[in-house]
């Protein structure tokens, strides 16, 4: 499949290490790829679902201590551990190829392994990056083929001479949970990754290569891997704009990337189009405008909650061509269930650990974590800039938490460097103590935290450099946050596709159209100029949006301490405009 002297020396290399039975090239053809599903079908690893119903659908249950990211096991390994910094977990290279190899050698014996040549973005753009994954999973091939851009296309793409990428290399091992390793070398542009099967872990392409490598890629380069959806809101006779947005998980980040307008905007011709709901590779253009691409090809998404209000086109999308892993089988119609689908009452099922289940039974029959693989290509609104090799132009970055009282609906930055502090100290809040009467914020800084493959203190520094060189093109930045709560702890603002009412605002500033309030935290809007039309019954009044855009000071006083606390971690490796900015926003709440 290619003449590449540094991939074959490396596949071959592996293949001395690993010891398999056979060797398989995955050339990226469907009937390959048919071939290979049927043996997992016939080997138990995935099991078809009614295709009538759920044409080309299957449903796979991986071992029950594997079900999840394993971050405590999740390495970055550079040389100087202060580059990893400390919200990252650190080890030597030598070190851990060395326990690599140990685990590595002859791992495969008696499997086969299979070379997966992948894309991360449109073959051939410029955007995009080429690389190899080992694997000895056929779930793993099935779902990268969905997630990513496969085959022999991707090794035409790089050439017979270019040494410029990815080395990912994948064993399930014996899911030995104590010899469980995800190891990352960004010097080295690789990911090794052993004793797991399952999700994050195992296939690689995901948060491994395309957000902790990538970023690192992208500070040594010049550009930016981020944990972003990317939308595409089209106005009635106006240009689309485009918007980058970071949530952090259980924030409605899947829910805002397929966005279906409520019913005024729809009627008026307002369309949202998805060019990705994960992640977002970002590079200047020699227009010197911001330009991104969706590096992965598919939807891996979480399943619990996931129905027809939440996201009716995530729905629509895993209809057909889905892999579904630990959500109920549903054995009456053999088709898929899980909490918050819907109120069906399931009487024969299997749980997502393989036991008899039904809606009596005491413990949920989907894993927390459950999801579905899904190419992109089904989503009723996958934006037809999908595929464009040179990208989309970025207007806007959104950021924003789950924060009961402080955060307003939406406040914009004063600037760029404001905009970096504003999504350096997102935070969402969460429960604490044995009876969760207490709160607590989890900072998760750009939506980043488990998945930036550096010091977080220079990630911060590389996003004010790219301003510098963005200057005057640089994106507006803007913070929302869907979830007030009034006094009985209820959400406030109804959400889901209503969101587009703050979409709306946020492009209308960003065509200069709008004036705005000036506070302590951000430009904020005119209460008047929150679109409020069909929200009578959801009890949404011009007050309610000025309760919405409330800023308490005593409360952002409090946001303060908390910031402090946070930004003391990286010590002396902060930069000093970060600082800067805790200092004026502090100033400004006096």
């Amino acid at each position: 499949m290619t003449k590449n002297q540094s991939i074959l020396n490396w596949v071959e290399e592996m293949s001395i290490l690993t010891k398999p039975a056979d060797v398989v090239w995955i050339d990226g053809s469907d009937e390959q790829i048919a071939d290979l599903r049927q043996k997992a079908v016939d080997s138990g690893i995935i099991k078809p679902l009614c295709q009538d119903k759920l044409p080309g659908c299957a449903v796979h249950r991986t071992a029950v201590h594997d079900a999840a990211r394993s971050e405590q096991k999740t390495f970055i390994c550079s040389p100087n551990e202060k580059d990893v910094g400390p919200t990252n977990n650190w080890c030597a290279p030598d070190e851990m190829y060395d326990t690599l190899h140990k685990l590595f050698d002859g791992v495969m014996r008696g499997r086969t392994m299979y070379v997966i040549p992948f894309s991360m973005g449109p073959v051939g753009s410029k955007l995009s990056k080429v690389g190899i994954k080992i694997t000895d999973s056929i779930f793993v091939v099935l779902n990268t083929f969905i997630l990513a851009r496969c085959g022999k296309l991707a090794l035409d793409s790089l050439g017979d001479e270019s040494n410029d990428w990815v080395r990912g290399m994948h064993s399930t091992g014996q899911l030995d949970d104590e010899n469980r390793y995800i190891a990352h070398f960004p010097l080295d542009n690789a990911v090794w990754s052993i004793n797991s099967g399952s999700g994050g872990n195992a296939l690689l392409t995901k948060k491994c290569i395309a957000l902790r490598n990538a970023s690192y890629q992208g500070k040594s380069e010049g550009w930016l891997a981020e944990h972003m959806l990317i939308i595409g809101v089209e106005r009635p006779e106006k240009d689309t704009v485009y918007i980058a947005a970071a949530l952090p998980s259980h924030c409605g980040k899947t829910n805002l990337a397929m966005l279906v307008p409520p019913e005024g905007y729809a009627k008026n011709g307002y369309k949202v189009w998805c060019v990705s709901d994960d992640v977002a590779w970002l590079k200047q253009g020699t227009d010197g405008k911001l330009w991104a691409i969706n590096p992965e090809n598919g939807f891996f998404g979480v399943a619990p909650d996931t129905n027809n209000k939440t996201n009716p086109n995530a729905i629509s999308t895993v209809q057909k061509n889905t892999i579904f892993t630990n959500v109920v089988h549903n054995l009456d119609d053999n088709s898929v269930w899980w909490e918050g689908l819907n109120d069906d009452k399931i009487t024969n099922a299997v749980d997502w650990k393989g036991n008899p289940w039904n809606s009596d039974s005491s413990e949920k029959g989907a894993h927390t974590n459950a999801r579905f693989t899904a190419p992109a290509s089904d989503c009723p609104c996958i934006s037809p800039e999908h595929d464009n090799a040179e990208g989309v132009p970025i207007s806007a970055f959104i950021f924003g938490g789950k924060r009961a009282k402080t955060l307003p609906l939406v406040y914009q930055a004063f600037d760029w460097k404001h905009g970096v502090f504003v999504g350096s100290i997102v935070g969402t809040e969460v429960a604490s103590g044995l009876t969760g009467s207490s709160v607590s914020v989890r900072r998760d800084p750009m939506a980043m935290l488990p998945f930036c493959g550096y010091n977080m203190a220079d990630y911060f520094g590389h996003w004010l450099k790219m301003g510098d060189r963005l200057g005057r093109n640089a994106p507006k930045v803007f913070n929302v946050n869907w979830f007030r709560t009034n006094d009985e702890g209820n959400f406030v603002w109804p959400g889901y596709g209503e969101n587009m009412r703050v979409l709306d605002w946020i492009i209308e500033r960003v065509c200069g159209n709008k004036g705005v309030v000036e506070t302590p935290i951000g430009y904020e809007p005119k209460p008047e100029d929150i679109n409020i039309d069909g929200l009578e019954d959801a009890g949404i009044t011009l007050d309610v949006i000025k309760e919405l855009l409330s800023v308490d000071k005593v409360l952002w006083k409090e946001e303060v301490n908390g910031i402090k606390q946070f930004y003391t971690k990286f010590g002396d490796r902060l930069p000093e405009e970060m600082k800067t900015q805790l200092v004026d926003l502090e100033k400004r709440l006096l």
